[in-house]
């Protein structure tokens, strides 16, 4: 079983717009809604995929309802947890065609810790072994630091995978839980490791660190330079194919879900890594935080390069 989780989601809205300029009024030519918070992309990637999952979240007020509906008509399996407070909307101005970006993310409410030990004993209660579980997002204000490394112990202790999509103070935390996988971009992993990461070989370089933490698995992606793998001993680049870009958020989330996919098929690492980047790729290609579909996952991955790549560089 697949479990993804978000404690912190929002609504997220795009508007496009021909330009962006400062101090003036935009007109937006189209305005786009979509179920957000990393956890609830990657359920909705999973979904449009054909793989099952648990979507669990913390959710709240009128957004909180108007997400479980949209979730619910997507497909996705939910469990909630409701909250007192007003699950936050997020807003993205992007240029047609695609140039310049601005995205713009509330904080959102602050979680009890009554709200939070539910989270914890629930998912305490549900952890199996030889599940999957992704923890990715921000944690919501009032959540201790190291809420994904407690998450981590439970699920991994019950025999679980644990893959972490968190960047700060948050992932350093989750690191020294000893997850099964963590995946961070360039710049979060630079923050995280001290490596100014700009080229593969640097990421590769990086990975080590994570391995030292005691991490199983590094997955670093590079947006347009694709992303590299390290695990058991080796490591590997993938380059994507080049495709237009209209919207790149949320093409994080969706690579992580295309690695999840071909992990839970059972697939070997280079074979989950042009998933990876085949679906972050794709979901690119695509407006707002758009999931690709199946069939253009598919396609796209027939362009991707995948190649070993020394690792530590």
């Amino acid at each position: 079983m697949i479990h993804t989780l978000t404690l912190n989601p929002a609504l997220d809205l795009e508007f496009s717009v021909p330009e962006i300029r400062f101090n003036q009024v935009l007109r937006a030519s189209r305005v786009r809604a979509d179920c957000g918070g990393k956890g609830f992309n990657i359920a909705r990637a999973l979904a449009e995929m054909g793989e099952a999952c648990l979507a669990w979240g913390l959710v709240g007020g009128k957004t909180g309802e108007r997400l479980a509906q949209d979730l619910a008509k997507l497909g996705v399996q939910t469990r909630f947890i409701w909250t007192a407070g007003e699950t936050r909307t997020n807003v993205a101005v992007v240029t047609s065609p695609l140039k310049d970006y601005l995205k713009v993310n509330q904080a959102g409410p602050e979680v009890t810790p009554a709200e939070l030990a539910q989270v914890l004993d629930e998912i305490g209660a549900a952890a199996r072994a030889g599940d999957i579980w992704v923890l990715s997002g921000s944690l919501p204000p009032g959540a201790p630091v190291d809420t994904y490394a407690q998450i981590i112990a439970t699920v991994q202790k019950a025999g679980g995978r644990a893959l972490v999509d968190a960047d700060g103070e948050t992932l350093r935390h989750a690191c020294l839980a000893r997850p099964f996988l963590v995946k961070p971009n360039a710049l979060e992993a630079g923050e995280t490791t001290g490596i100014a990461i700009n080229t593969p070989q640097e990421a590769a370089q990086a990975c080590l660190r994570f391995h030292e933490w005691g991490v199983e698995a590094v997955l670093i992606t590079l947006a347009e330079q694709g992303a590299v793998l390290s695990a058991q001993g080796e490591a590997w680049w993938a380059r994507p194919p080049e495709v237009p870009i209209q919207s790149p958020i949320g093409a994080g989330d969706a690579s992580l879900a295309g690695f999840v996919w071909g992990l839970s098929r059972g697939l070997d690492y280079p074979q989950c890594l042009r998933l990876c980047v085949a679906s972050g790729t794709a979901s690119a290609s695509l407006p707002g935080t758009a999931v690709a579909p199946r069939g253009l996952i598919e396609q796209t991955a027939k362009g991707v390069q995948v190649a070993p790549i020394p690792i530590g560089g």
